[in-house]
């Protein structure tokens, strides 16, 4: 019996994926059966790339075991693809939409999608039919050897022209009637009648010549269009192309080894070196330098980086060198997030598209109507030779009307919009958000890491009993460990500074938006508000005075209680933000109303409103009531966006008309917004309304352009001039001018690439 032939010789791949091994030394994937070299170390076979890697390990086993990342598993292509017109629309892999027959695209772009295969098939046939058209165009002129223009046209509809013929017959079998249906009922209608003519006894003239170049024209069409639809996803590929491809991975001995980037891992340390991009999300451990942040702040002026700094993927490091620990990594990356949030946002559908849907959703049914009747009108009223000339005018009215640029008017605008506000620092999550904006005449603004800096410092100690000044920061420290709250941390790290170290505590309570309590040292400790102490039913009449002269000072003022006696009070500032008062001054200018809200007493809101000259402001407001603020203004009839970058800003932002997060804060409050500032600075607001209003204007002027393409030429194409002027619209003529109707519509939509928002 003769040996059946070796899969692998014969360039095919055996039913189970190939297993690999990772050179502990420069972590690239071995085969073991092809490894250069080979160790055992306690009972561990370990594979090499080459011997030198192997002597290496040999020497130091040790040091290169603790970062060794796990092989990930082959995977299946598993891409989604969607409609650009249809988002609802999704299937794994390529394929045509059944709804509209536009060829579906990736829902998230990558940078190695490879060939648009849609495109080199579209451009092929184009080309094919174009050759032929010209032909039997120069023959039909003369009118002469119409067997031969049968033939040529042949080639053009049957075969170049096949996928428009396919999506129009499928899109009458599925009921979802669309531009390829008006297309496929027109080529085939000249191309029919034609034939006929042809082969009839009656001598009756033919037109191969319009079925051919309709079908030339309307292939060219589909490139254009394919092509401008390709330049939407420049944004979300230039976002991508920002990660750097590998990393510099410092072992515990200090070496370094160059690994994949997704080969590293929460905890390596990684150097980065001047002029790299930065890998991962991470935090610097030694070394200084300056970093351009561009990328998520729209800021040009680099950022200063110390130990301690956060230091963001993608980013850009300056002339410095520094060590920095991974922190998140792969999907989790900062970077990331932002595509992923970029490519849902593309995809979203905005209020103003139901206009275009419910016209959809009649205009074919009424233009195979409006053909139809131009048809009988002609044949029955029209000049010699009526049929013909009815039939003509018919095909001119199916050709010229083109529901795709309809279609495409919102979600193109859309795409490019989203993308172009993402280079700017500002991420818009849904579609609805972005033109909500624009109609925004109130902003409600949270004060702590909005409008300020949200790094509050300790400002002063007031002892207020006979316990000392550095016991009162000490006991508020302790109790305040458990507190998530920013001033809770402003009170921790300057205990921390003064060498003072907090206490054990016990039976603690949080009670939010008053302060905490709890037990440290078998002393009851209280810290917070003016108002908890009346809850306990403390007194705190004699630091009353003291508080306001702290408030007046722009400090926000806590009781310290030991043991049930005010012990003293803690003055915490939190400066504003150096861009907050311009960002203020232009959202005011642009004609919006802003008003803070604030769990801080009225005396400490009221200054910091003068301040800054806003328009209004709530004091003691805790976190549970600030939606009920947005609901108070909305009862008014304002159209309300709350900014705020904290946990408990997540209702009120859920609640606005648009929530607007500063990237600067919690990822619970970017979840709950539909819109992100990645650099935190009110300013970002600014930008994202400009966003807002030229991508509500680059969608109107689209609708527009579609509405009033279709409205003129269709009645022109049905021959309403014919009888004041003369003057007919050709076949073909029609076809050229539905051509670039969506491909206008689309250019106009690129546009927004360019649109200055500062």
């Amino acid at each position: 019996m003769t040996k059946p032939p070796d899969l692998v010789q014969l360039g095919t791949f055996p039913s189970t994926p190939p297993h690999f091994e990772i050179d502990p030394v420069c972590k690239m994937r071995v085969l073991p059966e092809t490894a250069a070299a080979k160790y055992s170390y306690k009972g561990t076979t370990y594979y090499f790339c080459n011997p030198r890697c192997r002597d290496r390990f040999e020497a130091n086993p040790e040091s290169f075991l603790n970062s060794v990342p796990d092989i990930p598993k082959p995977e299946k292509s598993n891409a989604i693809y969607v409609c650009p017109m249809h988002p609802e629309v999704r299937q794994i892999g390529p394929g045509i939409c059944p709804k509209c027959g536009m060829a579906l695209e990736p829902e998230l772009a990558t940078l190695d999608e490879g060939p648009n295969h849609e495109l080199a098939d579209m451009t092929r046939r184009f080309w094919i039919a174009a050759v032929v058209s010209v032909p039997v165009l120069v023959l039909g002129m003369s009118e002469s050897m119409p067997m031969l223009q049968f033939l040529f046209a042949s080639v053009a509809v049957l075969y170049a022209g096949l996928p428009l013929l396919k999506r129009g017959w499928d899109s009458i079998v599925s009921r979802n009637l669309n531009m390829f249906t008006l297309i496929g009922i027109g080529v085939a209608t000249a191309y029919l009648y034609s034939t006929i003519a042809l082969f009839s006894s009656a001598r009756l003239p033919v037109y191969f010549e319009a079925a051919s170049v309709i079908t030339a024209l309307v292939l060219l069409g589909q490139v254009l269009e394919l092509r401008a639809r390709a330049q939407t996803s420049s944004a979300i590929k230039s976002l991508l192309g920002l990660a750097p491809k590998t990393a510099h991975r410092v072992a515990g001995n200090g070496t370094e080894t160059d690994v994949p980037l997704e080969h590293v891992q929460v905890g390596d340390s990684l150097r980065v070196r001047p002029g790299e991009k930065i890998p991962v999300d991470g935090t610097v451990t030694s070394g200084t330098s300056a970093v351009d942040e561009s990328m998520v702040s729209g800021e040009p002026v680099p950022v200063e980086k110390t130990a301690g700094s956060a230091v963001v993927g993608g980013t850009i490091n300056g002339t410095g060198t520094f060590i920095m620990r991974a922190e998140r990594v792969g999907r989790d990356t900062l970077l990331a997030q932002i595509v992923q949030m970029v490519g849902q946002a593309q995809r979203s559908r905005a209020p103003i598209q139901r206009l275009a849907d419910v016209v959809a959703g009649w205009f074919v049914p009424a233009v195979i109507g409006a053909a139809v009747i131009t048809f009988v009108v002609w044949a029955s009223v029209g000049p010699e030779p009526r049929m013909l000339m009815g039939l003509l005018n018919a095909v001119a009215v199916l050709i010229i009307a083109c529901p795709c640029a309809l279609g495409l008017a919102t979600p193109m605008s859309i795409m490019v919009g989203v993308g172009r506000g993402a280079r700017e620092g500002v991420l818009v999550r849904n579609a609805e958000a972005l033109e909500i904006l624009e109609k925004v005449d109130t902003l409600v603004v949270d004060k702590t890491g909005t409008l300020t800096e949200g790094k509050p410092s300790l400002a002063s100690i007031l002892v207020l009993s006979d316990i000392p000044q550095n016991e009162i920061l000490r006991l508020a420290a302790s109790v305040e460990r458990g507190s998530e709250h920013p001033l809770a941390a402003a009170i921790v790290r300057a205990a921390l500074e003064r060498g003072l170290k907090p206490g054990d505590v016990t039976r603690f309570q949080s009670r939010t938006g008053r302060g905490v309590l709890g037990t440290i040292d078998g002393r009851e400790v209280v810290l917070g508000s003016q108002k908890m102490f009346e809850e306990l039913h403390w007194s705190s009449e004699t630091g009353i005075a003291q508080a306001e002269d702290l408030r007046h000072q722009g400090q926000v003022a806590m009781f310290v209680a030991v043991d049930g006696k005010l012990a003293g009070l803690i003055g915490v500032a939190d400066p504003i933000k150096a861009t907050t008062r311009e960002a203020i001054a232009g959202l005011k200018k642009d004609g919006v109303r802003i008003i803070m809200v604030t769990g801080d007493n009225q005396t400490t809101a009221a200054i910091v409103s003068s301040q800054l000259e806003l328009d209004d402001f709530r004091a003691e407001v805790l976190p549970d009531q600030k939606g009920q603020v947005i609901k108070e203004l909305q009862a008014m009839g304002h159209v309300v966006a709350m900014a705020g970058d904290g946990v408990n800003d997540a209702p009120a932002l859920a609640q606005a008309h648009v929530g607007i997060a500063m990237g600067s804060g919690t990822d619970v409050a970017m979840e709950s917004a539909g819109i992100t500032l990645l650099r935190g600075d009110l300013r970002g607001i600014y930008r994202a309304r400009a966003l807002s209003r030229a991508t509500m204007k680059n969608i109107r002027q689209n609708l527009f352009l579609a509405f009033i393409y279709n409205t003129i030429g269709i009645p022109i194409a049905a021959g309403i001039l014919y009888p004041f002027f003369g003057i007919l619209l050709s076949p073909m003529i029609a076809s050229a001018a539905m051509t670039f109707s969506s491909v206008s519509v689309i250019t106009n939509a690129l546009r927004l690439r360019k649109t200055t928002l500062s």
